[in-house]
């Protein structure tokens, strides 16, 4: 849903565990090749070698970096499959078994056994310091002037409707179009041809770190009580596939070992992050929500006027 969507330089060469071969780190996993035979010396990710910040093909993403992380902890071979993160990269990669992990996914997502949480992120606004806006929220009277890029059909969309912001929105389309950077909502923002961007926390702080014109970054304030399909903030885990127990467990135990290193890598590559909140869940979100709407008959939603 989200990527999906930098380490400082290529890993070539050794690691602490030994020699990372270029095969094993450059594996298309092409359609119709021999169905790999796990021998159990590799920490195999699955990852899109053009996805910063998580990833790329010179190994330059933090998830690239967390990857690095486990398996030195682990004693394991450090190799990648690289397939494009849209429609059927799990099929193409984790189920056909080219591959062993995925470094970031939400963690109530039902077709993978998850990792505990890691981190939480959620998602944020993006404008120029120099523009003298101060937003805040979604009440904030900045947003009301601006013209704002936001991804169509988004969770932080179902705010922006509720507050009356839909016809300040410029919409960028939810499919990764592989013509363009990761990059190009704030690329667009820089040009000036939107005020504000509303992304995904990761990619925005990057890019937003990125830059040569400094740039605000402010977490959207999660509207998951309001309304669930209106939900912003996420646990993140690893993933694994479902009858994955035991890699799953040994996984659990490096990132807890690891936490530090792994905040480290966050904040060095300019990630939002914020304290997991246990036990979250969209149906645990939407039933809370049903609850709240019924308490306060409907007042939790805000006044446009």
């Amino acid at each position: 849903m989200f990527k999906r969507m930098q380490l400082l330089g290529l890993i070539m060469g050794f690691l602490a565990i030994g020699s990372v071969q270029a095969e094993d780190v450059y594996s298309s996993g092409r359609a119709g090749e021999v169905q790999r035979v796990d021998d159990g010396t590799e920490f195999r990710v699955c990852a899109d070698q053009d996805n910063l910040p998580y990833s790329n093909k010179n190994l330059e993403g933090f998830e690239n970096k967390i990857a690095e992380v486990l398996a030195n902890d682990l004693n394991k071979k450090l190799a990648f499959t690289f397939w494009y993160d849209r429609m059927g990269f799990i099929r193409n990669t984790l189920s056909a078994k080219k591959c062993d992990v995925i470094m970031g996914t939400t963690s109530d997502y039902d077709a993978l056994r998850t990792s505990k949480p890691y981190y939480r992120a959620g998602h944020v606004f993006v404008y120029k310091k120099s523009s003298g806006m101060k937003i805040t929220g979604w009440d904030s009277p900045d947003l009301k002037k601006a013209t704002i890029g936001i991804v169509g059909q988004s969770p932080a969309t179902i705010a922006l409707n509720d507050y009356g912001l839909m016809p300040n929105a410029r919409p960028y389309r939810m499919q990764r179009d592989l013509n363009l950077p990761p990059s190009y909502l704030i690329d667009d923002l820089l040009a000036g041809d939107i005020d504000v961007a509303i992304m995904w926390g990761p990619i925005g702080g990057y890019f937003a770190k990125q830059s040569k014109e400094p740039l605000e970054v402010v977490m959207v304030p999660d509207y998951e009580m309001v309304n669930a399909k209106g939900k912003t903030n996420w646990n993140i885990s690893v993933g694994v596939r479902k009858a994955d127990k035991e890699r799953m467990a040994m996984i659990d135990a490096a990132l807890e070992r690891n936490k530090d290193k792994i905040n480290k890598i966050l904040d060095d590559y300019g990630i939002p992050h914020m304290p997991v909140v246990e036990g979250d869940s969209i149906m645990k979100v939407y039933r809370k929500g049903k609850e709240v709407n019924k308490e306060t008959r409907g007042d939790a939603i805000p006044k446009t006027e």
